[in-house]
């Protein structure tokens, strides 16, 4: 991945929820540059999510009904346990 192409990725990935915000932070800084092109396409997708309901899913109040985006915000929560 190209520096330019992983700035826009970390300006699509600040969203309108600060929680979110937060949520994201540390899962953009630490794991974000080190995705294959296939996991930055699913994480491309994620961002696609309405606010809210990436919200709760990445809290772990409700589960994405798409297994492969469910695996990529999975991998978003851990590295906020880290």
């Amino acid at each position: 991945m190209n520096e330019v192409e992983l700035k826009r990725i970390i300006w699509r990935s600040r969203r309108g929820l600060l929680e979110l915000d937060l949520q994201l932070e540390r899962f953009v800084t630490d794991v974000l540059p080190t995705l294959s092109e296939s996991e930055l396409a699913v994480y491309e997708q994620v961002l696609m999510l309405p606010d809210w309901d990436f919200l709760e899913y990445v809290n772990g109040k409700s589960v994405c009904p798409d297994a492969q985006l469910a695996v990529m915000i999975e991998r978003i929560s851990a590295a906020n346990n880290q």
